[in-house]
């Protein structure tokens, strides 16, 4: 008997190893919150795959997943369907990389045209 219990304690180890290794260690140091980063620029491309926006100094791609729906007004308080944003527009795109580096859009802020462009921020 007293075999038996020793060899579930030696079983059981690994497991408890593993799961204390899960709870003290951080996250990794490069790991930002979502759309931690943020461009303004005019619309160039939209399609149901990625968004282009060019801003005084580049030319930003950003991939789009299925059934995006952040698109929103300057204030907040509308939101727009994607059919209706078009080139030239002047949108701000929030963005992270975590999927394999590629910059893909969390959210997408219509701006009005008296708004002036600011300079790209990276979070």
């Amino acid at each position: 008997m007293r075999n038996l219990v020793n060899a579930a304690r030696l079983a059981a180890l690994p497991i408890a190893v593993v799961l204390g290794m899960m709870v003290t260690t951080s996250p990794p140091a490069g790991a930002g919150t979502v759309g931690s980063a943020w461009v303004e620029g005019t619309l160039v491309h939209i399609s149901s795959a990625n968004i282009k926006v060019k801003t005084p100094s580049q030319e930003l791609s950003f991939l789009l997943v299925p059934h995006f729906d952040q698109v929103f007004s300057d204030d907040g308080k509308t939101t727009y369907q994607m059919k209706s944003l078009h080139s030239g527009q002047l949108v701000k795109v929030y963005y992270d990389q975590k999927f394999l580096g590629q910059r893909h859009a969390d959210r997408i802020i219509v701006l009005s045209r008296h708004e002036m462009p600011l300079k790209q921020q990276k979070g």
